[in-house]
C-alpha cells in the first residue's frame, strides 16, 4: 500500500459473518455499532472528499464483516453506492474485507464488475487446530484456495493473521506467517489477540480456561514476525488494533492490547540488533562505558519507551553507562557500538 494512499472507511460491523469468532466483538473493536447502508457510504465519501479532495490514491474501504458473505441484494447496494463515485473519478478504488470460505469465481467476477481493486482475508491462523478452538468455522485450505484465487483474478490480496489465539503457540504463529509468505499477499496486517468485553474469549478467560496473550508476549513474537516478512517483500500494513475511544476505556479487559504496538516491536527489534551486536564485542576491562550510534529518525525506538531498553542493556551487559546518539548520515542505516 502506498504512504500516500488515503483510505474512507465505512464499516460494516458482523454484517455477512455466519457465527461470532470467540475474539470477536467488531462493534466495540470498530466503536461502530450499525452497519452501514448506502447512505452512509454516500455520506462518507463526501465528508472525505472534503477533507482530503478527490483522486487518485483516495480508497473508499469495507472494513469489518465479511463483504461477499452478506445478501447479494445488500452487496449491490453497497457497492452501487460506492461504484458512481469511482465512475467520476472521486475515489480510485475500492477495497473490502471477508472470509476465505466466502469466494469464489462468481464473486469474485461481481466484485470486479464493481471497481474492486483489494480483498483482505481474515486468515488469523493456518493452523486448523487453532481456527477450530476459534470458533472460525473455515479451514487452513480455505484461506490457501482463495488466496490463490483472488490473486490470479488480478486482486491485490490483503492477509490478516493473529497471534496468541486458543490453541496456539508461538511456533505454530511463525507457521503460519512462513505459510502466508508462501501465498505471497501484497500486505500483512498482523492482530495480536485481544480480550474484547462481550465475547466467549472473555468467558474463557474469566473461567479460566484461556490464558491472556500480554503485551510482552506479543511484542517478543512479533518481533519475530516483522522481519520475516520484510525480508519476503511484503509490508505489514497494521501491527495491532487501530486504537479506539471504547478499547481505551475498558473494552479491552486484557490481552495484548496497547495504543502503540507497533513502536514497541520495532524498539525491540532495535534492542536485538544491539545485544547482536554486544554479545560479540571483547570487553575492554575497567569502566564499560559505550554508545550506540543509530539514524537519528531510530534514535527513540533504540532508547525504547521510557528508556527501557537503555536500561535493560545495561543490565544485562553490566554497563556504567550507555548512551543513544546519532549515527553519521554517510554510515548508513545499521547501527554501531562505540566503547570508551
Amino acid at each position: 500500500m502506498s504512504a500516500r494512499e488515503r483510505i474512507i472507511p465505512v464499516f460494516v460491523p458482523h454484517l455477512g459473518c455466519p457465527n461470532d469468532c470467540v475474539f470477536c466483538n467488531q462493534r466495540r473493536i470498530s466503536g461502530n455499532q450499525t452497519p452501514a447502508i448506502a447512505e452512509d457510504v454516500e455520506r462518507a465519501v463526501e465528508e472525505g472528499v472534503l477533507k482530503t479532495g478527490s483522486g487518485d490514491n483516495i480508497q473508499l474501504a469495507f472494513y469489518g464483516g465479511s463483504f461477499t458473505a452478506i445478501p447479494v441484494e445488500e452487496q449491490l447496494s453497497l457497492l452501487g453506492a460506492a461504484k458512481k463515485y469511482l465512475d467520476r473519478g472521486m475515489i480510485s478504488s475500492v477495497r473490502l474485507s471477508t472470509r476465505p470460505d466466502a469466494i469464489d469465481h462468481e464473486v469474485l467476477s461481481r466484485l470486479r464488475n464493481f471497481g474492486v481493486g483489494t480483498i483482505e482475508i481474515g486468515a488469523q491462523s493456518l493452523c486448523d487446530d487453532v481456527l477450530l478452538l476459534s470458533g472460525r468455522g473455515h479451514t487452513a485450505a480455505d484461506v490457501e484456495n482463495a488466496s490463490r484465487m483472488i490473486k490470479d483474478a488480478g486482486f491485490r490480496l490483503i492477509l490478516q493473521m493473529m497471534t496468541g489465539l486458543p490453541g496456539d503457540t508461538p511456533e505454530k504463529s511463525v507457521e503460519t506467517a512462513k505459510k502466508i509468505i508462501s501465498l505471497k499477499p501484497d500486505g500483512v496486517r498482523i492482530y495480536p489477540t485481544v480480550i474484547v468485553q462481550d465475547t466467549a474469549l472473555y468467558d474463557l478467560w474469566k473461567a479460566g480456561l484461556y490464558s491472556e496473550h500480554t503485551v510482552e508476549a506479543a511484542v517478543e513474537l512479533c518481533a519475530v514476525l516483522l522481519p520475516m516478512f520484510e525480508e519476503a517483500g511484503i509490508p505489514v500494513i497494521r501491527l495491532g488494533l487501530n486504537p479506539t475511544d471504547e478499547l481505551s476505556s475498558g473494552a479491552a479487559a486484557a490481552g495484548a492490547y496497547h495504543p502503540a504496538l507497533g513502536e514497541l516491536v520495532k524498539s525491540r527489534i532495535m534492542r536485538g540488533s544491539a545485544e547482536k551486536l554486544l554479545e560479540n564485542f571483547a570487553f575492554p576491562e575497567g569502566d564499560r562505558r559505550a554508545e550506540i550510534a543509530v539514524p537519528e529518525k531510530l534514535i527513540s525506538q533504540m532508547a525504547g519507551q521510557h528508556r527501557c531498553n537503555i536500561e535493560y542493556l545495561k543490565e544485562k551487559y553490566s554497563l556504567s553507562e550507555l548512551k543513544i546518539v546519532r549515527a553519521d548520515p554517510a554510515a548508513g542505516q545499521g547501527i554501531s557500538i562505540i566503547f570508551h
